[in-house]
């Protein structure tokens, strides 16, 4: 958000509403720490629920008129289906690690797709991770899921393609976040990409950040489609 805002980007958010309200709570924490961030709507959003997907929308079609870029930032795993082994995933978190992490990128974009077309085209971005391409300890339900997801990059980059919206998705090496705190062994997991990689250490949200900038810009119009790794060179590695 912080380098698409340096761009000149007109940014808005969205939550998952909860109980508590600690999601928005942060969300919009994060938000205030930008310049101007009383222009940059903040929105509840439930991926699995259409009509709220419709909602938000709804609301930047009359805010902006057209939209040039979606981030698809959104992945849930039950924390027991994480830890647990594949074959004793259990079939309502299965269901559910699908349903939020892979499915939400197709209903997204075919919601938000007319307002893209109004822009004459745009770039959609997904979030994935190497564990689709090799086995991770305590990614099981997510891999599954994100593996979903970069097939639905492929299919939706065809689909959406004739009407310049481009579709792809980065695979980042580890980062500190939310949602890697669910996963077990994570510092490890952390510790042995710095060792291996070939550039010897770990990538920084900044780099994320800068390939993220690169997807949505003329820089790459050539590009759909794609899975482009972050990671300081680890996915090359055999062992």
């Amino acid at each position: 958000a912080e380098a698409f805002h340096e761009q000149g980007a007109d940014l808005a958010f969205t939550y998952l509403e909860e109980p508590r309200g600690r999601i928005e709570k942060n969300v919009r924490g994060l938000v205030s720490s930008l310049p101007g961030a009383d222009r940059h709507p903040v929105l509840p959003c439930d991926v699995t629920d259409d009509g709220s997907i419709q909602n938000v929308m709804d609301h930047l079609r009359g805010a902006w008129k057209r939209l040039d870029v979606v981030v698809h930032c959104v992945a849930y795993a039950d924390r027991d289906d994480l830890n647990r082994p594949f074959s004793e995933i259990s079939r309502n978190g299965y269901k559910l690690a699908m349903e939020v992490s892979a499915y939400s990128l197709s209903a997204v974009s075919r919601m938000a797709a007319p307002l893209m077309r109004k822009a004459g085209g745009g770039s959609i971005i997904a979030l994935t991770y190497n564990a689709v391409e090799k086995a991770v300890p305590g990614y099981s339900a997510m891999a599954a899921a994100k593996a979903a997801l970069e097939l639905g990059v492929k299919y939706l980059a065809v689909e959406l393609g004739p009407d310049k919206i481009r579709v792809n998705a980065i695979s980042a090496g580890p980062l500190d976040t939310l949602a890697s705190r669910a996963i077990s062994g994570y510092l490890e997991m952390k510790r042995a990409h710095a060792e291996r990689a070939p550039l010897r250490r770990n990538i920084t949200h900044e780099e994320v950040a800068k390939a993220a900038l690169f997807l949505c810009s003329d820089l790459s119009s050539g590009i759909t489609g794609a899975v482009i790794p972050v990671d300081a060179g680890y996915h090359i590695m055999g062992i």
